[in-house]
């Protein structure tokens, strides 16, 4: 019988993940509706305040495959300390009043605790009962997403009362409750066999990635046909192309690609990507519409506080999804649900398109989209983690998790394209036309994910696992799923 207090641990575990995985989130987030604010405040353009977001993502994605493959040999324990740690320093960094530079720095920092969140999922497979464990993944997967809504009220309440600085100072102070609780609640590392690092795998798939991320938020700023643009896509591609060949050949692959190959893995991870790109063109488009003055003949004139809270009911819709998806898979199956998810989405990206008119209309067209992102998203992890051994959960988890940045950032970086081509020689501001083409593209991207998850359909190659998130339990900690 456990002692009151390894039961003490045992019990604040889920709560404490959960908790680290929306600090991430929430952090994460922090720069977007500040960006304006930042470069009137350190004098910098408005492009290069754009860094203060970009940095972060560059270093998620770079961060967090490499984090997911330590993590799933005996120092996961370590690797979340210290990731934590770093998000604090980050924090600190972005708050003090050192100079623009500093702040990238901060930022940057805060970037790696963007693959913090796949270990929470390990930790969670590794350390919880079947029956906790099933409603603990699904609710770890959507805090990438529900922290997005939670971040965004909260930057603009503290920013318009005490300034940019208590923004971070805030970040920093919940950074530092996530890595206390942290220490005194994880859970030691599982004993696993040591295996070296694929340092090369690692060093390809940053600076492609890296590379790929640049070009998408950058497209805009440098023009979408510019020289440098397209020869750092190219580049991109090309060592992307080179790491795959990598993966494939080294004894200890950074990502075990003939897992991915997994029908199972493959279809959450393709599924991933592509509704990223629809989720997050939403809510760029969203937070874009409500701020427009309403002198252009749509939008609300919001401001960022009151654009934060239209995300809210999004956040609100995706936690509470993920928590009743264990009885909603049980009658239709984890099969099922991702493709629902994705015409969810579909619906709201539609409803978008033709009801905007009144903020309450965008309000349920954001609950519509939390549904839909919170069966979608909170399914994947549950099937990757019931297709892949023990001993390779982190790494494909944060796999997925890098192909949901791509999908993100493409989405954003494809609304701007979107309103920028419907917007007049000489204008500000777009058409109202041009939210209703980028929506019904976004529409046509969320069918399209529905469609993958149905045309690459569950399929094992040995007798069927039962999948997490779907309601059931993880395959048994060490056993191996055939290829």
């Amino acid at each position: 019988m456990d002692d009151g207090r390894d039961g003490w641990r045992k019990r604040a575990l889920v709560p404490v993940l959960v908790f680290l995985g929306l600090v991430v989130s929430v952090v994460s987030s922090l720069g977007a509706p500040l960006v304006p604010t930042i470069a009137a405040r350190d004098h910098v353009s408005p492009a290069s305040a754009q860094w203060s977001l970009t940095i972060t993502l560059l270093v998620g994605a770079v961060a967090t495959p490499t984090m997911g493959r330590l993590g799933d040999g005996p120092w996961r324990r370590a690797v979340v300390l210290c990731g934590s740690a770093l998000v604090l320093v980050g924090s600190v960094l972005a708050a003090l009043p050192l100079g623009f530079g500093w702040l990238v720095v901060g930022r940057g920092l805060q970037g790696v605790g963007l693959g913090l969140t796949p270990l929470a999922i390990a930790t969670a497979r590794d350390s919880l009962s079947e029956e906790r464990s099933r409603s603990a993944v699904a609710l770890l997967s959507i805090t990438t997403v529900a922290g997005v809504g939670l971040g965004y009220p909260l930057t603009g309440v503290i920013t318009e009362a005490f300034g940019v600085s208590a923004g971070f100072w805030f970040a920093a102070l919940i950074a530092a409750v996530a890595f206390t609780a942290a220490a005194l609640v994880l859970p030691p590392t599982p004993v696993r066999a040591r295996r070296p690092l694929d340092a090369p795998g690692a060093l390809l798939l940053g600076v492609a990635l890296a590379g790929l991320l640049l070009v998408l938020s950058q497209g805009e700023t440098w023009g979408w046909g510019s020289p440098r643009l397209l020869l750092l896509g190219a580049a991109a591609v090309l060592l992307l192309a080179g790491w795959v060949r990598h993966e494939l050949r080294t004894a200890h692959p950074l990502v075990d690609l003939r897992l991915v190959r997994h029908r199972t893995v493959l279809t959450a991870n393709v599924t991933g990507l592509v509704a990223g790109v629809g989720m997050y063109l939403l809510i760029a488009l969203v937070t874009r519409f409500v701020q427009t003055p309403k002198a252009a003949g749509y939008g609300f004139g919001a401001s960022v506080v009151v654009t934060g809270l239209v995300l809210l009911p999004f956040s609100v819709a995706s936690v509470l999804t993920g928590k009743v998806l264990p009885l909603l898979a049980r009658r239709l199956s984890a099969a099922a649900v991702l493709p629902l998810g994705c015409l969810v989405c579909l619906a709201s990206l539609l409803g978008f398109a033709g009801l905007r008119g009144q903020q309450w209309e965008v309000l349920v067209v954001m609950a519509v989209a939390g549904l839909g992102v919170g069966c979608t998203f909170a399914v994947m992890p549950g099937l990757i983690v019931g297709a892949v051994p023990a001993a390779e959960t982190g790494s494909a988890i944060s796999f997925n998790q890098v192909l949901r940045y791509v999908g993100y950032s493409t989405g954003s970086a494809l609304s701007a394209a979107v309103l920028q081509a419907h917007t007049a020689p000489g204008a500000v501001l777009p058409s109202d036309s041009g939210y209703t083409t980028a929506a019904l593209i976004g529409g046509a991207v969320s069918l399209l994910a529905a469609v993958v998850a149905v045309v690459l359909p569950r399929r094992a190659a040995t007798p069927p696992t039962t999948p997490v998130a779907a309601g059931a339990a993880p395959a048994p900690a060490g056993r191996t799923v055939a290829k």
